[in-house]
């Protein structure tokens, strides 16, 4: 086929997902596309059986990969490897594109010149709110102001002559995007947030995603010395870098702590390494543990304790979404305001 205007990267690890359903929610567009399924540790005749149809498409295409590691790097990176077009995108096996989505992200690309194009991100019935950019923005997001590195995903358009030598960090159990998508954030130009366009519709039906399994804490904060050698991290400025670090402190870490409170040996098994955790993000992103709402900072003292309580920290964890003081104030009122605190950050992910 003639060279396309994106080349899509849907990457599939076993022939039970619904891979149709994704193809063909993109070719359900007008701008020339080419769709590259890459067959993960599978059959890849099986995988072209579950097409049907769109097996023979002209814009379809089936590549193999049987490197025998277990990690959605690795196939996503054998896509973009291939891709050629001016813009990339990259699909879950799971998802689909709402009709149209393509022609809307690419006709923002193109008309404001950014680097990445953001798009309205759907799961089932839900909206998701992220980033909690500044009320309506939508032309030249700003990495701090707009908080864009809670956009975790590189989900939405890219420019391929900017940053076609990204690619998702090989050899990490989980993670793998983390390093991709702070580079986009950190160095992209013109940002652009298709807002009230089509979305990326996630479905939330798979049983066998990776990022449900509870891993070693080393496992899933290896990103964090990757990203902290790069010469572009270096380079921010602290503002961004503190951004950084308060993302990973109340998501990651936060989502860490929670997954280890039934875990053997109790959460008491796993306080110093999380603790450690917490400390690393601190070095590299000098601030971010002030800007913590009261709650988080109650985590980490619980954390700290002789004897840390599953249910004391179940009780601090809920209240950082209760709407109460805990949950909104940093531990220093006179840092409560500020754009990364949570008063601001969790007002501006309200719809």
């Amino acid at each position: 086929m003639p060279l396309p205007d994106v080349d899509v990267v849907i990457p599939v690890h076993t022939p039970s997902r619904p891979i149709e359903r994704a193809v063909r929610s993109v070719l359900a567009n007008t701008v020339a596309v080419r769709v590259t399924v890459v067959a993960h540790n599978t059959n890849a005749d099986a995988i072209a059986a579950n097409l049907a149809d769109l097996a023979d498409h002209p814009g379809v295409r089936v590549l193999s990969l049987q490197d025998g590691i277990s990690s959605p790097a690795g196939p996503m990176n054998h896509g973009i490897d291939a891709a050629e077009a001016p813009y990339f995108c990259v699909l879950g096996s799971d998802d689909e594109l709402d009709p149209g989505a393509l022609d809307s992200w690419h006709t923002v690309a193109v008309s404001t010149g950014a680097t990445t194009v953001i798009p309205r991100v759907r799961v089932e019935q839900s909206v998701e709110t992220t980033p909690p950019t500044r009320r309506g923005r939508t032309r030249d997001l700003d990495p701090v102001k707009d908080r864009l590195l809670y956009r975790c995903m590189p989900l939405g358009l890219i420019d391929r002559s900017r940053f076609g030598h990204l690619r998702f960090t090989p050899g990490l159990a989980s993670g793998e995007d983390l390093e991709f998508t702070a580079e986009l954030w950190f160095t992209g130009s013109h940002i652009a947030y298709d807002r009230n366009g089509p979305a990326y519709f996630g479905h939330d039906d798979a049983t066998d995603r990776v990022t449900r399994t509870v891993r070693p804490l080393a496992e899933d904060f290896a990103f964090l010395d990757i990203v902290a050698a790069r010469p572009w991290y270096a380079a921010a400025g602290a503002d961004l870098r503190r951004a950084f670090g308060v993302k990973n402190l109340r998501v990651h870490l936060m989502d860490a702590v929670a997954a280890r409170l039934e875990a053997p040996g109790g959460i008491e098994a796993h306080s110093a390494e999380l603790l450690a955790v917490a400390a690393r993000i601190e070095r590299m992103s000098p601030g971010a543990i002030a800007l913590l709402a009261r709650a988080d900072r109650k985590v980490l003292v619980e954390l700290g304790g002789s004897a840390p309580s599953a249910e004391q920290i179940r009780t601090h964890l809920t209240a950082r979404w209760g709407g109460g003081p805990d949950g909104r104030l940093t531990a220093n009122p006179f840092l409560s305001l500020h754009r990364q605190a949570p008063y601001r950050t969790l007002r501006d992910m309200l719809p």
